[in-house]
């Protein structure tokens, strides 16, 4: 048994040498690296890694798929969506800029999601081509999302800080369920809109940067050397919290999707014209408006 070993690290070494030194997988290291593997000082994240990239996470990423429109028809034909008259006046809440960098980031994602699914189930895509053109998209579509993420972030940080309204808003579910039309405690963004924000700008930052590191694999960076971890390691961990912000990011873009089509009808508009009715301003964000008529700028 030991002679195979022997022969097995042979052959490693010997690959190590004809590579790249300067490369962080197949360079001088990856001995070193397969030998601390599951070793104290690693991240132990091989099992874990392997358990939810060949079975949970397909299972949760297909249940977000279903799941999540499942719940938003059950809503539309039982609730049916929020009314609001056109006669009254219009409440200007948008930019031109608020709007470009809304729809830079809107238009990324239309992309992003879809191909994150055909990623995740591209065993079931039989792999090849389709898959490959889908992981090109998806990187291309990240980097005219990763130009919208810091406007979108500093123009609405402001707006978009947790408030006591919040609270009073989640405990109603923001008055989705029922069809009466009671003021609804928002600001000018509602709890719904804010988890939506935060999970975007932080968590799409985040994302932006585990897509990387593994998009580009084999690179080598200092600091990771000298926090003690493998290039293994780190794309496992890279591929694990990319997966879960993924899934986060899928369920609240269809949420967001569904929001500003369907349950409030005429409310996409608003990102066209930067115009908002005035009852629906009224109704869903009673505070801003209290404080619009406060100002008198309505």
């Amino acid at each position: 048994m030991k002679k195979y070993i022997l022969l097995l690290l042979f052959v490693l070494a010997s690959v190590a040498i004809a590579a790249d030194e300067s490369s962080a997988i197949f360079g001088k290291d990856i001995i070193p690296n397969i030998l601390a593997y599951d070793k104290a000082g690693s991240l132990h994240l091989g099992k874990w890694f392997t358990l939810l990239q060949g079975k949970y996470f397909s299972i949760a990423f297909l249940a977000i798929a279903f799941g999540v429109p499942a719940v938003f028809l059950v809503h539309y034909l039982i609730i049916g969506p929020m009314i609001f008259s056109h006669d009254r006046k219009k409440i200007h809440v948008f930019t031109i800029f608020h709007r470009f960098i809304h729809w830079l980031a809107g238009f990324s994602f239309i992309v992003l999601i879809p191909t994150g699914f055909v990623m995740v189930f591209g065993t079931f895509f039989g792999g090849g081509e389709f898959v490959r053109v889908c992981k090109e998209l998806h990187a291309i579509s990240t980097v005219f999302f990763a130009i919208s993420v810091l406007p979108m972030l500093f123009m609405w940080l402001k707006e978009m800080l947790p408030t006591s309204d919040d609270i009073k808003w989640l405990m109603i579910l923001g008055g989705y369920l029922n069809k009466r039309k009671d003021p609804i405690p928002a600001g000018k963004f509602n709890a719904g809109q804010k988890m939506w924000f935060w999970t975007c700008t932080f968590g799409g930052i985040i994302m932006i940067i585990t897509g990387a590191i593994m998009y580009f694999q084999d690179f080598k960076l200092d600091i990771i050397a000298s926090l003690g971890l493998s290039q293994i390691d780190l794309l496992r961990a890279s591929a694990i919290v990319h997966n879960v912000l993924g899934m986060a990011v899928a369920a609240l873009f269809m949420t967001h999707v569904y929001m500003s089509v369907f349950a409030i009808k005429g409310a996409i508009h608003s990102m066209i014209t930067g115009y908002k009715e005035e009852e629906e301003v009224e109704i869903l964000h009673s505070t801003y408006y209290k404080k619009l008529k406060e100002k008198k700028e309505i």
